[in-house]
Parts: C-alpha cells; structure tokens; sequence
C-alpha cells in the first residue's frame, strides 16, 4: 500500500477514494461489456471475460494516463485519476439531461428526419456537456482544470472570441 500511496502521490487517506471509484467504474464498465457477449453461457463465463476486458482496460488507462501526466498540469498524479472520472460522470449525465430535454422540446424520431433528429441530439448532448464538464469538475475539486480545459475547447470550436 505505501508503494500504491507513493506512486500516486497520495498524501492522506480520503485521497485513496478516486483510485477506489476508478477501479469499481472500469470493472463495472468491463461486466456490462462482457454482459454484451452473454447470450446462453453462464455467468462465470461472464464475470471471467469481465476480468479479462479489465484487465486489457486498466492496461490502456495507464498508458494514457502516461501520456496525460506531462500534458495536464496537476499538482498529485491521483488528480489524473479525479479528472477522469469527472469525464466520465459528464459523459453519462449529459445523456441523461439531454434525453428527456429532447422528448420537453418535441423533438423525435417520429416527427424528425432521423439524421436530423440524431445530429440534433448530438448538438444538445454537446451544450449539456459543456456545462455540465465545469460544473462537475468544481463539485470534484477541479474547477480551475476544467476552466482552462472548456476554454481551450471553446477555442477549437471557433467560440472564443465570446471569452475575451
């Protein structure tokens, strides 16, 4: 465990708490994946496949985070880990706002060409997940990060001029 604590920069206890939720989400993430496969086996075949995509996962993550960790400013190498869960809490809530605020406004499938309807639905999906990324970022303890981050991609997207 103090080997774990150095590596990660991990000063106090509580901070042990996003290495915890990172690994819960991706195992999580791996047993829906390999729940996707599932049709007649049982579900030992699951749970054994689920390993096996977690561990191919927690692979990929920590060679991106490698990457990451010269790229992004953070003070502990444990606030990568913060940061990605913040990502993914804002991916999964903006669908989850963005759905039932498409079905308030009236837009469907129905009464919509598909492909308008679904590049309507991405549009609205991306508003949430602007606001939502700095909102839950700050309620994470990275507000600064995702500031600059938003602003960087408000940039790319040809909106900064709005920011000056």
């Amino acid at each position: 465990m103090k080997q774990f604590k150095k590596r990660w920069e991990i000063t106090k206890n509580w901070q042990l708490l996003f290495p915890l939720i990172g690994l819960l989400g991706l195992f999580y993430s791996s047993f829906k994946i390999a729940g996707l496969f599932r049709k007649e086996s049982h579900i030992a075949f699951q749970i054994a496949f689920a390993l096996l995509i977690a561990f191919f996962l927690l692979r990929l993550v920590l060679l991106i985070f490698k990457k990451l960790e010269n790229k992004w400013v953070v003070k502990q190498r444990w606030e990568i880990i913060r940061i990605f869960i913040v990502f993914a809490i804002t991916g999964s809530s903006s669908l989850l706002v963005g759905r039932p605020f498409i079905k308030f406004i009236g837009i469907t499938k129905e009464n919509l060409n598909v492909f308008v309807y679904w590049i309507l639905y991405i549009i609205i999906g991306l508003i949430f997940y602007q606001v939502l990324l700095v909102t839950i970022g700050y309620l994470l303890g990275q507000g600064k990060f995702f500031w600059e981050f938003e602003k960087k991609m408000l940039r790319r997207f040809g909106l900064g001029r709005y920011l000056d």
